[in-house]
């Protein structure tokens, strides 16, 4: 095999890429990830060593973030910009043995992640062809380091969101290191690192509360809002990704240009917070979810913009439209440069090229309703109570994560089709592009379907679950009437659901597969401890959830 790569859900035949990323990663750039991981935990061994020793060298605890963050499925397709960061971490881990050796520091027995080095692109590519996946070989131990590494990844991407607004916990970042380290160390038992999984958990609810104190601080609550899905007669940009720093940016410096501005797949969202409604040329949100991009994107006929993932191959037709910013790259694909200290990024080149496009060619009309984050909800609680206690409302069905490109995720539609009408859907994330635009009507006045956001915003549903659990006075919060049924893709849905774990909710289904890192026996844990659970079919599935 050339590669092995098995963390996501569409990974080939659910055990492993190996010869190129089902996401379109070719070979030698998978590896070029395994690499950059590698050099991370190298970086994180050091650096942990060095706070030991009271000091502090901020290269370092940045860059396993924003590595991780790089590393995840769709969104750096670069081999040149892989390489420059894994040349950069070998800088910051040289720079901090020479730290610890002038304060007569001595390490013995470091692992080779922190002591190989290498100059040459031939040597990297050499050297990343041997530190993947399968070069731990015990099955069980690969797995849960693999468990700890994805939702480090998700962790780490939600963190890179919340530090861009400014708002930071150095006890979340130290931590991510200390995972890191964890997975070089082969002295560390099944039962230990089953523990670093559930820490894990732990802190990927303190990271997610983080960033929803990031995005509520700097652009208010979301509020329930009616977003047009149609387009308008103006040159347009489309903005995909996550990054509300980057659209709020764009929005500034578009301005009086004549050119609106439209949210794609996972931005949609944005439309639901306050500081944006202000921007009249903020028009709406562009087509489905980001599997759909090589369609929409090409009748979009303006300039995109992708801030993080999930860009995929684009197709020629409008590569030359396409910019990407940030972590995000792909070969020959444009790219606008990180901010300058406090100066805003300059998207001028891309507003230039949308003042001499057609407008977008429209895709649908009409509205979709959203903005059900936390506090929204909690302005309803009342009114939710009571439609609880009258018995208008049966069941709560969490059904956030991801959406993907395998028809098995129609089940998900015709999963929230088939509910009873007294059901209420909560979601965040992409997988609602799956049903948010079906006719499901209302209860009482209260939307059967709450969208709470972004998969970013995942946190309001741990939020409003907690909420719940404290007005009907319960002492578990599996003695709710809610029930999860979560479609996951990437390993920001990773650390979702291990924060899920470490919250105490049990009987999780997960799907359209479990994942394919997780060893036999590592899912039995999961489903002995856990009460996780695959799906089957629609009808089976909503006996046994709603009954």
């Amino acid at each position: 095999m050339s590669m092995f790569c098995y963390q996501c859900q569409e990974t080939a035949l659910n055990k492993g890429c190996t010869r190129a990323g089902v996401c379109g990663k070719p070979a030698d750039v998978a590896n070029l990830q395994d690499l950059l991981l590698f050099v991370a935990k190298g970086v994180s061994f050091y650096n942990l060593k060095a706070r030991e020793n009271g000091i502090k060298n901020v290269q370092a605890d940045s860059f396993p973030v924003e590595s991780l963050f790089i590393t995840l499925t769709n969104v750096n397709f670069d081999r040149d910009a892989i390489i420059k960061q894994i040349k950069a971490g070998l800088r910051i881990k040289d720079a901090l043995q020479i730290q610890l050796k002038y304060a007569g520091v001595t390490i013995e027995n470091a692992p080779e992640a922190a002591t190989w080095t290498g100059n040459t692109d031939e040597e990297l590519d050499a050297k990343a062809a041997e530190v993947g996946v399968l070069a731990t070989e015990n099955e069980d131990v690969r797995s849960l380091r693999q468990l700890i590494t994805y939702g480090v990844k998700g962790m780490a991407a939600y963190y890179h969101h919340a530090d861009i607004l400014g708002v930071t916990d150095e006890e979340i970042v130290l931590f991510i290191q200390k995972a890191l380290a964890a997975t070089l160390d082969d002295s560390l038992s099944a039962d230990k690192l089953v523990a670093l999984v559930m820490e894990t958990g732990k802190y990927g609810v303190n990271t997610l509360a983080l960033l929803d104190k990031a995005n509520t601080d700097t652009y208010g609550n979301p509020e329930l809002s009616s977003v047009n899905i149609g387009v308008r007669q103006n040159p347009g940009i489309l903005i995909s990704g996550h990054d509300f720093k980057d659209l709020e940016e764009l929005l500034v410096q578009t301005e009086g240009t004549g050119i609106d501005v439209y949210t794609h797949g996972e931005m949609l969202p944005a439309h639901y917070y306050p500081a944006f409604k202000k921007y009249d040329h903020f028009a709406g949100n562009y087509g489905n979810a980001w599997w759909k991009q090589a369609e929409e994107f090409e009748k979009f006929n303006g300039p995109i913009l992708m801030t993080t993932n999930c860009i995929v191959p684009p197709k020629d037709s409008y590569k030359d439209r396409l910019f990407t910013t940030s972590v995000v790259g792909f070969e020959g694909v444009k790219h606008i440069a990180d901010r300058d200290g406090n100066e805003a990024k300059d998207f001028r080149q891309i507003i230039e090229m949308a003042q001499k496009c057609a407008p977008p060619t429209e895709l649908e009309n009409g509205t979709i309703v959203g903005g059900f984050a936390h506090n929204q909800v909690l302005a309803l609680a009342d009114k939710v109570v009571d439609a609880v206690k009258t018995g208008a409302v049966k069941k709560f069905v969490v059904m956030a994560g991801c959406d993907g490109r395998m028809k098995s995720r129609q089940y998900y539609t015709d999963f929230a089709a088939g509910l009873p009408k007294d059901t209420i859907i909560l979601t965040a994330g992409c997988a609602k592009y799956r049903y948010n635009k079906l006719e499901l009507g209302d209860i009482g006045g209260i939307p059967r379907v709450l969208d709470a956001g972004q998969c970013n915003d995942s946190y309001s549903l741990a939020v409003i679950a907690l909420k719940l659990k404290e007005v009907f006075g319960l002492e578990d919060i599996n003695e709710l009437p809610i029930v999860y049924n979560i479609a996951w893709y990437e390993q920001k849905a990773v650390l979702v659901l291990l924060a899920l774990l470490s919250l105490g909710v049990k009987n999780i289904h997960l799907g359209p597969t479990l994942p394919g890192f997780l060893s036999p026996n590592v899912a039995k844990i999961l489903v002995d401890t856990f009460g996780i659970g695959g799906i089957s079919t629609v009808e089976e599935d909503i006996a046994a959830m709603i009954g």
